[in-house]
C-alpha cells in the first residue's frame, strides 16, 4: 500500500494492494461491497460470528472473495469495513476492540428508524455511527464512508458499474485519502472528502431522505457532487 501523501486533493495513493475485511458481510450491503470491491482484484473476507457461514457466503459471492470470523476478518486486513446492523454496531465493535487496533476501520452504518411515514435519522449520544466507532475504537483509525450506496445495485450482475460519489470523512488525511482511493477502485464510483468526523450524523442521516426518493420514484438514488 503506497501512502505518500499529496497536496493535491486529486492525487490518491495507489491501493491496489490492499487488503479489506467487511464486518456484517453475510448482510446485503456488506455483501454487495464485499462483491464490488473483490470485483476490482482486492483480496476481501466477509466475517460473521458465524464463520461457516461467512464461508459458505463467500463460495456464493465468487471472484474470490473469503470468509472467516469477524475477529479473524478483523485481525487479518489492512482496511475493515463496518456494515453491520445498527442494533448491534456498539456491541460488535467493543468485543473486536483488540482485533482492530491499528486498523482502518471504514464505518457505514445508519443510525435509521422506520415507521408508517418511512425512515428517520435517530438521535446517537456520540453523534453518529462513525464518533461511536471512534469512541469505542481509540486504537483504531475510523473513518466514515459508502452510506448512500443501494445494496440492490452492488449485488445486481447486470450493473456493470454504479455511477454515484462515496462521501469519505474522517480526521486523518492518510486514511482518508486512502478510502477515497477505495472507492475510486469500484465502477463508476468517486470517493470525495466530506469534512473531519464530527460531521458525519448528517451524512448518515441523509440515507433516510434517500430511502424516501427511491420509495416515491421507484429508483435506487445516490449521490453526486458538482464542481469538484
Amino acid at each position: 500500500m503506497t501512502t505518500t501523501q499529496s497536496n493535491d486533493p486529486h492525487d490518491l495513493p495507489d491501493v491496489s494492494a490492499v487488503t479489506i475485511g467487511v464486518l456484517g458481510g453475510t448482510g446485503e450491503q456488506g455483501r454487495g461491497l464485499a462483491r464490488r470491491l473483490a470485483m476490482a482484484g482486492h483480496v476481501v473476507t466477509i466475517g460473521s460470528r458465524d464463520a461457516a457461514r461467512a464461508v459458505d457466503m463467500a463460495g456464493e459471492l465468487g471472484h474470490g472473495v473469503r470468509g472467516a470470523s469477524n475477529e479473524d476478518c478483523a485481525t487479518g486486513n489492512e482496511v475493515v469495513i463496518v456494515a453491520v446492523p445498527w442494533a448491534g454496531h456498539g456491541e460488535l465493535l467493543r468485543s473486536l476492540q483488540p482485533a482492530l487496533a491499528g486498523r482502518i476501520v471504514v464505518d457505514c452504518v445508519n443510525p435509521l428508524g422506520f415507521d408508517k411515514q418511512g425512515a428517520f435519522a435517530l438521535d446517537v449520544d456520540e453523534g453518529s455511527a462513525a464518533q461511536q466507532a471512534a469512541a469505542l475504537l481509540p486504537d483504531s483509525t475510523v473513518v466514515a464512508a459508502f452510506h448512500h450506496i443501494s445494496a440492490v445495485l452492488l449485488l445486481d450482475e447486470s450493473v456493470d458499474q454504479i455511477d454515484t460519489d462515496v462521501l469519505v470523512l474522517g480526521d486523518d488525511r492518510e486514511a482518508t485519502d486512502i478510502v477515497q482511493a477505495l472507492a475510486g477502485r469500484i465502477a463508476g464510483m468517486r470517493g470525495i472528502y466530506g469534512g473531519r468526523l464530527r460531521n458525519a450524523g448528517q451524512v448518515e442521516a441523509m440515507t433516510a431522505n434517500l430511502i424516501s426518493m427511491n420509495r416515491r420514484y421507484k429508483a435506487h438514488a445516490g449521490i453526486r457532487v458538482t464542481d469538484v
